[in-house]
Protein backbone atom coordinates (compact mmCIF):
# COMPACT_ATOMS: atom_id res chain seq x y z
CA UNK A 1 0.00 0.00 0.00
CA UNK A 2 1.28 3.47 -0.87
CA UNK A 3 1.12 5.65 2.23
CA UNK A 4 1.73 9.40 2.66
CA UNK A 5 2.32 10.81 6.15
CA UNK A 6 1.77 14.50 5.56
CA UNK A 7 3.22 17.24 7.77
CA UNK A 8 5.42 14.74 9.59
CA UNK A 9 9.01 15.57 10.57
CA UNK A 10 9.55 12.90 13.22
CA UNK A 11 9.16 9.93 10.88
CA UNK A 12 7.46 7.89 13.62
CA UNK A 13 4.40 6.86 11.60
CA UNK A 14 6.36 6.50 8.38
CA UNK A 15 8.76 4.04 10.00
CA UNK A 16 5.88 2.03 11.52
CA UNK A 17 4.32 1.51 8.09
CA UNK A 18 7.69 0.76 6.49
CA UNK A 19 8.35 -2.02 8.99
CA UNK A 20 5.02 -3.58 8.01
CA UNK A 21 6.11 -3.62 4.38
CA UNK A 22 4.28 -0.58 3.04
CA UNK A 23 5.69 1.94 0.62
CA UNK A 24 5.43 4.86 3.05
CA UNK A 25 6.81 8.39 2.86
CA UNK A 26 6.76 11.28 5.29
CA UNK A 27 6.37 14.78 3.84
CA UNK A 28 7.06 18.26 5.16
CA UNK A 29 8.69 21.50 4.03
CA UNK A 30 11.35 20.88 6.69
CA UNK A 31 13.89 18.02 6.72
CA UNK A 32 13.09 14.96 8.79
CA UNK A 33 14.46 14.95 12.33
CA UNK A 34 16.43 11.74 11.83
CA UNK A 35 18.05 13.04 8.64
CA UNK A 36 16.41 10.41 6.43
CA UNK A 37 16.38 11.53 2.79
CA UNK A 38 15.24 8.27 1.21
CA UNK A 39 11.71 8.06 2.65
CA UNK A 40 11.08 11.75 3.33
CA UNK A 41 9.73 14.17 0.73
CA UNK A 42 10.74 17.73 1.53
CA UNK A 43 8.07 19.57 -0.40
CA UNK A 44 4.67 21.21 -0.36
CA UNK A 45 2.37 18.60 1.20
CA UNK A 46 -0.65 19.61 -0.86
CA UNK A 47 1.23 19.22 -4.12
CA UNK A 48 2.37 15.74 -3.10
CA UNK A 49 -1.14 14.73 -1.97
CA UNK A 50 -2.82 15.96 -5.15
CA UNK A 51 -0.24 15.25 -7.85
CA UNK A 52 0.69 11.69 -6.88
CA UNK A 53 -1.38 8.53 -6.36
CA UNK A 54 -1.79 7.30 -2.78
CA UNK A 55 -3.83 4.60 -1.07
CA UNK A 56 -3.72 6.17 2.39
CA UNK A 57 -2.82 9.56 3.81
CA UNK A 58 -2.38 10.40 7.48
CA UNK A 59 -2.06 14.16 7.84
CA UNK A 60 -1.17 16.43 10.73
CA UNK A 61 -2.14 19.95 9.63
CA UNK A 62 -0.71 22.74 11.81
CA UNK A 63 -2.96 23.43 14.77
CA UNK A 64 -1.59 26.65 16.28
CA UNK A 65 -4.39 28.75 14.74
CA UNK A 66 -7.12 26.10 15.16
CA UNK A 67 -6.76 24.51 18.61
CA UNK A 68 -9.32 25.72 21.15
CA UNK A 69 -6.54 25.94 23.73
CA UNK A 70 -5.48 29.15 21.97
CA UNK A 71 -8.98 30.62 21.62
CA UNK A 72 -8.11 33.81 23.52
CA UNK A 73 -5.81 34.83 20.65
CA UNK A 74 -8.22 34.06 17.79
CA UNK A 75 -9.44 37.66 17.52
CA UNK A 76 -5.92 38.81 16.64
CA UNK A 77 -5.19 36.30 13.88
CA UNK A 78 -8.22 36.11 11.61
CA UNK A 79 -6.29 35.80 8.36
CA UNK A 80 -3.84 33.23 9.74
CA UNK A 81 -6.78 31.17 10.94
CA UNK A 82 -8.51 31.32 7.58
CA UNK A 83 -5.37 30.04 5.87
CA UNK A 84 -5.10 27.23 8.40
CA UNK A 85 -8.72 26.23 7.77
CA UNK A 86 -8.16 26.17 4.00
CA UNK A 87 -5.04 24.05 4.41
CA UNK A 88 -6.86 21.60 6.70
CA UNK A 89 -9.79 21.27 4.32
CA UNK A 90 -7.58 20.90 1.25
CA UNK A 91 -5.94 17.90 2.92
CA UNK A 92 -9.30 16.46 3.96
CA UNK A 93 -10.62 16.76 0.38
CA UNK A 94 -7.57 15.22 -1.32
CA UNK A 95 -8.39 12.53 -3.93
CA UNK A 96 -7.17 9.67 -1.74
CA UNK A 97 -9.50 6.77 -0.78
CA UNK A 98 -8.33 6.47 2.83
CA UNK A 99 -7.57 9.56 4.89
CA UNK A 100 -6.95 10.32 8.56
CA UNK A 101 -6.66 13.95 9.61
CA UNK A 102 -5.18 14.32 13.11
CA UNK A 103 -5.47 17.45 15.27
CA UNK A 104 -6.12 18.42 18.88
CA UNK A 105 -9.56 19.62 19.92
CA UNK A 106 -10.13 22.50 17.54
CA UNK A 107 -12.60 24.79 15.83
CA UNK A 108 -12.80 22.31 12.93
CA UNK A 109 -15.36 20.34 14.96
CA UNK A 110 -17.82 23.20 14.44
CA UNK A 111 -16.56 24.65 11.15
CA UNK A 112 -16.50 21.29 9.36
CA UNK A 113 -17.74 18.33 11.42
CA UNK A 114 -17.06 16.53 14.66
CA UNK A 115 -14.17 14.04 14.63
CA UNK A 116 -14.92 10.37 14.15
CA UNK A 117 -12.76 9.43 17.13
CA UNK A 118 -10.88 11.01 20.03
CA UNK A 119 -7.92 9.05 21.33
CA UNK A 120 -5.39 9.33 24.16
CA UNK A 121 -1.80 8.02 24.43
CA UNK A 122 -2.75 6.10 27.59
CA UNK A 123 -5.08 3.97 25.46
CA UNK A 124 -2.04 2.74 23.50
CA UNK A 125 0.48 1.97 26.24
CA UNK A 126 1.89 5.43 27.04
CA UNK A 127 1.26 6.79 30.58
CA UNK A 128 0.54 10.27 29.23
CA UNK A 129 -2.49 12.38 28.32
CA UNK A 130 -3.00 14.24 25.05
CA UNK A 131 -6.52 14.38 23.64
CA UNK A 132 -6.24 13.85 19.89
CA UNK A 133 -9.05 14.04 17.34
CA UNK A 134 -9.19 11.86 14.24
CA UNK A 135 -11.29 12.68 11.20
CA UNK A 136 -11.54 9.49 9.14
CA UNK A 137 -12.41 8.69 5.53
CA UNK A 138 -12.56 5.06 4.44
CA UNK A 139 -10.94 3.90 7.69
CA UNK A 140 -12.27 2.17 10.83
CA UNK A 141 -11.76 3.65 14.26
CA UNK A 142 -8.57 2.63 16.00
CA UNK A 143 -8.96 -0.14 18.56
CA UNK A 144 -7.22 0.59 21.86
CA UNK A 145 -4.21 -1.69 22.29
CA UNK A 146 -3.02 -1.19 25.89
CA UNK A 147 -5.22 0.89 28.19
CA UNK A 148 -3.41 2.25 31.26
CA UNK A 149 -4.72 3.84 34.46
CA UNK A 150 -3.61 7.20 35.92
CA UNK A 151 -2.09 7.71 39.33
CA UNK A 152 -5.08 8.50 41.52
CA UNK A 153 -8.78 8.59 40.71
CA UNK A 154 -8.93 11.54 38.28
CA UNK A 155 -8.65 10.32 34.65
CA UNK A 156 -7.69 13.85 33.55
CA UNK A 157 -4.65 14.02 35.85
CA UNK A 158 -1.94 11.77 37.19
CA UNK A 159 -0.13 11.16 33.90
CA UNK A 160 3.63 11.34 33.36
CA UNK A 161 3.49 14.42 31.14
CA UNK A 162 1.32 16.45 33.54
CA UNK A 163 1.89 18.66 36.55
CA UNK A 164 -0.27 18.04 39.65
CA UNK A 165 -2.73 20.65 38.32
CA UNK A 166 -3.10 18.79 35.02
CA UNK A 167 -0.97 21.14 32.89
CA UNK A 168 1.60 19.88 30.40
CA UNK A 169 5.12 19.70 31.83
CA UNK A 170 6.82 20.93 28.66
CA UNK A 171 7.72 24.56 29.27
CA UNK A 172 7.87 27.36 26.67
CA UNK A 173 10.70 26.91 24.18
CA UNK A 174 11.34 27.07 20.43
CA UNK A 175 11.05 23.27 20.34
CA UNK A 176 7.83 23.01 22.36
CA UNK A 177 5.46 22.80 19.37
CA UNK A 178 7.46 20.08 17.62
CA UNK A 179 7.90 18.11 20.84
CA UNK A 180 4.17 18.10 21.48
CA UNK A 181 3.34 17.33 17.84
CA UNK A 182 5.35 14.10 17.73
CA UNK A 183 3.16 11.01 17.41
CA UNK A 184 3.43 8.41 20.15
CA UNK A 185 4.99 5.13 19.05
CA UNK A 186 2.04 3.09 20.35
CA UNK A 187 -0.44 5.10 18.28
CA UNK A 188 1.75 4.87 15.18
CA UNK A 189 2.01 1.11 15.63
CA UNK A 190 -1.76 0.78 15.98
CA UNK A 191 -2.26 2.75 12.76
CA UNK A 192 0.18 0.54 10.86
CA UNK A 193 -1.26 -2.68 12.31
CA UNK A 194 -4.93 -1.84 11.92
CA UNK A 195 -5.04 0.28 8.77
CA UNK A 196 -2.87 -1.82 6.54
CA UNK A 197 -1.98 -5.37 5.71
CA UNK A 198 1.46 -6.93 5.64
CA UNK A 199 3.07 -6.50 2.24
CA UNK A 200 6.54 -6.91 0.84
CA UNK A 201 8.19 -3.62 0.05
CA UNK A 202 8.00 -3.08 -3.68
CA UNK A 203 9.53 0.29 -4.48
CA UNK A 204 8.03 2.03 -7.53
CA UNK A 205 10.22 2.91 -10.45
CA UNK A 206 9.67 6.62 -9.80
CA UNK A 207 10.73 6.46 -6.13
CA UNK A 208 13.74 8.74 -6.62
CA UNK A 209 11.68 11.19 -8.67
CA UNK A 210 9.24 11.34 -5.77
CA UNK A 211 12.01 12.05 -3.24
CA UNK A 212 13.63 14.62 -5.54
CA UNK A 213 10.30 16.34 -6.19
CA UNK A 214 10.82 18.94 -3.48
CA UNK A 215 14.58 19.30 -3.47
CA UNK A 216 14.88 22.10 -6.02
CA UNK A 217 15.81 25.46 -4.54
CA UNK A 218 12.93 27.57 -3.31
CA UNK A 219 10.30 24.90 -3.84
CA UNK A 220 7.17 24.72 -1.74
CA UNK A 221 6.48 28.39 -1.09
CA UNK A 222 2.75 28.33 -1.95
CA UNK A 223 1.55 26.36 1.08
CA UNK A 224 3.61 25.90 4.20
CA UNK A 225 2.61 24.33 7.49
CA UNK A 226 4.94 26.88 9.04
CA UNK A 227 2.88 29.80 7.70
CA UNK A 228 -0.69 28.61 8.24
Amino acid sequence: MRVLINCERSGVICRAFRVKGHEAYSCDLEPREDGDRNTHIQANGLDIAYLRTWDLMIAHPPCQHLAVSGARWFKDKFFEQQRAIRFFMALAEAPIPKICIENPVSIMSSIWRKPDQIIQPWQFGHPEAKKTCLWLKGLPKLVHTNVLKPRGDNPNRGWDNQTPSGQNKIGPSPERAQQRAKTYEGIAQAMADQWGEELEINEPEDRQDLIDFGRSDGYGESYSERNT
